[in-house]
């Protein structure tokens, strides 16, 4: 049986950009002043946001840190 990777980065994605989202709107945030937070660019957290993006291990603790949470919280 082989795993379509494609479709689990593709559920991996929408799950990070649903729980940002949410999380940043809970704390009352815009998403410029969470990339601004964050110390990321615009357009990463547009793409992650978005969920058309595969963010790295290295954004995603960025933005967890922004958010005061920790990083697993962005993937459950």
């Amino acid at each position: 049986m082989q795993i379509d990777d494609d479709a689990w980065l593709r559920d991996y994605s929408r799950t990070v950009a649903h729980r940002v989202r949410r999380l940043r709107a809970v704390r009352g945030l815009t998403q410029e002043g969470l990339y601004l937070r964050a110390g990321i660019s615009r357009d990463v957290m547009q793409k992650v946001e978005s969920g058309g993006h595969n963010p790295t291990l290295y954004t995603l603790l960025k933005i967890a840190k922004a958010l005061g949470v920790p990083v697993a919280e962005l993937l459950e």
